[in-house]
C-alpha cells in the first residue's frame, strides 16, 4: 500500500481512468464492429449510415483524449475505404 498522500490520490486517479478508458475503447470496438459487419453484408446504405456514426464518434473520442488524432484518421480512412469498396 502507498504511503504518502499524493501517491494514495494518484492510485484513485488511476482507477477512474481505467475505467472510463475501459469503456471507451470497448465502445470504439462495437462502433468499428457495426461498420465491418455492414460492409460484410454488402449493404451500401447501412454500411454509410453506420461509417457517419463512426466517424462523429471517433472524433469525439479525439476531444476527450482517448484517441491521438493521427489514430482516429487512420481508422476513419480504413473505414471509409472499406465502405467505398462495396
Amino acid at each position: 500500500m502507498a504511503n504518502h498522500k499524493s501517491s494514495i490520490k494518484r492510485i484513485r486517479q488511476t482507477i477512474v481512468r481505467t475505467e472510463r478508458n475501459r469503456f471507451y475503447r470497448t465502445r470504439l470496438k462495437n462502433i468499428v464492429k457495426t461498420v465491418t459487419t455492414a460492409i460484410e453484408t454488402a449493404n451500401k446504405e447501412e454500411a454509410t449510415a453506420a461509417l457517419k456514426v463512426a466517424n462523429q464518434q471517433i472524433h469525439k473520442f479525439v476531444s476527450k483524449g482517448i484517441l491521438k488524432k493521427e489514430t482516429a484518421a487512420r481508422k476513419v480512412s480504413r473505414l471509409h475505404r472499406a465502405v467505398n469498396a462495396i
